[in-house]
């Protein structure tokens, strides 16, 4: 059969399976369960598709390209509400007062976000050693070596900007170009001037009340609009997540990742230990873990396939705000800052792991206290470092293999089998940003409790 033929039938095919979620839809099957349905289904027929066509074939690169106008096009949509989202629920909640005290509900979650980090870094670095990971045994093919090339450009380029600059860049000159999502610390300047412009209606509130109040309903009524979109948005992740998984499970070249078998176990079960301290932790808090492990499933689910947080940030403050009773501010905040600060899994355990398996190649016992503290250290700024920088777990390895003395070309080397472990970490990442929202509301005591122990509605 023809190649347009093929590439029809697959079409046809995702074209049911959609159809059949929808039809679930209208039997008032969950949200939750509609997701990991869609989850499963597009690994299996993703597997299905590289069984018969391969990884790298026509039928396969032309049957993703279709997929990606629901794939894809779902994660443009919650890309497209991001920044209106932070930026007008940030300004709503300190306008509206519901967050009296935005200096210490800052520090906490900046504090929560970088405590995990720094457990993160020591965890990757312990399960890199256990499993005896080491640089040695990794081959440098044609991809790789491009893939090292770029690295050692994207640092240079980095090193280029102290961090004082980098710091100093979060403050907007334009806020309305940082709107537009362009700039190296777009999400960050938002958050900025939206706290900006929520304290300087505070300040006029007494001396010029009309206008304090005229901006507090305009904000108000935008807010109301916004929160519709993405309602709108969110009813189409079952169908977001069944393309996504589908893509990635039929293009990824699972000879490679056989080849790298072992680091891809290590870097999971090092992903699993510091998700367990997430639920152990909040445990320690007085919070239910197994309440937080049902209502945030279908949000780590998301961050899993689509491999982005700031993608998942429309997902993640409605679960922390409808769902696990966190105030506003907090859960748009840690959000917001948690797309870009202190990720556990991309800038916490990555680093880590590959400090640990390249130190023996150089001579460096990588469980040395003096190393592993300084290693501690720098991977926790690190992750701080690289605020609103794209490709954070790069960047985040860059930035410390830089102070550390290291050479980078080992991340080019593990190029092969990055969306793989970019799902997990991806998926710790926004479970680090809700549990900094969750912990920085409960010691500020405005969590809502008896909204956290509830049960779960039933989504329509």
């Amino acid at each position: 059969m023809s190649t347009t033929l093929l590439v029809g039938i697959n079409i046809v095919v995702m074209a049911a399976i959609i159809y059949g979620l929808m039809t679930m839809k209208k039997m008032n099957f969950s949200f939750t369960t509609r997701v990991l349905l869609a989850l499963a289904v597009g690994i299996v027929f993703g597997a299905i598709l590289q069984l018969i066509y391969g990884d790298s074939s026509e039928v396969v690169s032309k049957s993703n390209s279709w997929f990606a106008v629901v794939g894809t096009g779902y994660v443009r949509l919650l890309r497209m509400i991001v920044i209106p989202l932070i930026f007008i629920s940030i300004t709503s909640a300190i306008v509206n007062q519901k967050s009296k005290n935005l200096g210490k509900m800052a520090i906490l979650i900046l504090a929560v976000l970088l405590i995990t980090t720094a457990i993160s870094a020591f965890i990757g670095a312990g399960t890199a050693k256990i499993f005896n990971l080491s640089a040695e045994g990794l081959q440098s093919g044609e991809s790789e070596q491009r893939a090292s090339e770029r690295l050692e450009t994207n640092l240079e380029s980095f090193q280029a900007k102290p961090i004082q600059e980098q710091i100093v860049e979060i403050i907007p000159i334009n806020p309305f170009y940082s709107m537009t999502g362009q700039g190296s610390s777009a999400t960050l300047s938002v958050v900025v001037f939206a706290a900006f412009l929520a304290i300087a209606t505070l300040e006029i509130r007494y001396s010029k009340p009309e206008s304090a109040e005229l901006f507090a309903n305009i904000i108000k009524a935008l807010h109301d609009v916004i929160m519709r979109m993405v309602t709108m948005v969110l009813r189409l992740t079952p169908y977001g997540v069944l393309a996504l998984m589908t893509r990635i499970v039929s293009s990824s070249n699972f000879s490679e990742i056989l080849r790298l078998v072992q680091f891809v176990i290590a870097s999971y079960v090092a992903l699993i230990i510091m998700f367990v301290i997430h639920l152990i932790i909040l445990s320690i808090f007085g919070l239910n873990p197994l309440i937080y492990l049902k209502k945030s499933a279908t949000t780590l689910m998301f961050a899993f396939s689509s491999r982005s947080s700031a993608g998942t940030l429309p997902l993640n403050v409605e679960t922390q705000i409808d769902k696990l009773g966190v105030s506003d501010g907090h859960a748009n905040l840690s959000a917001s800052l948690g797309t870009s600060i202190g990720q556990n899994g991309c800038a916490g355990i990555y680093p880590a792991m590959l400090a640990v398996m390249i130190a023996p190649t150089l001579g460096i016992n990588p469980m040395a206290p003096a190393f592993l503290i300084k290693l501690i250290i720098i991977t926790t700024l690190a992750s701080f470092g690289i605020a609103g920088v794209g490709g954070g777990a790069t960047f985040a390895a860059l930035t410390v293999f830089s102070a550390m003395g290291l050479p980078v070309g080992l991340v080019g080397l593990l190029i092969a089998i990055e969306p793989l472990i970019d799902m997990g970490r991806t998926a710790l990442n926004v479970s680090g940003s809700m549990l900094s929202g969750l912990l920085s509301s409960k010691f500020m005591n405005e969590l809502d409790l008896e909204k956290y122990n509830s049960e779960i509605k039933v989504d329509a």
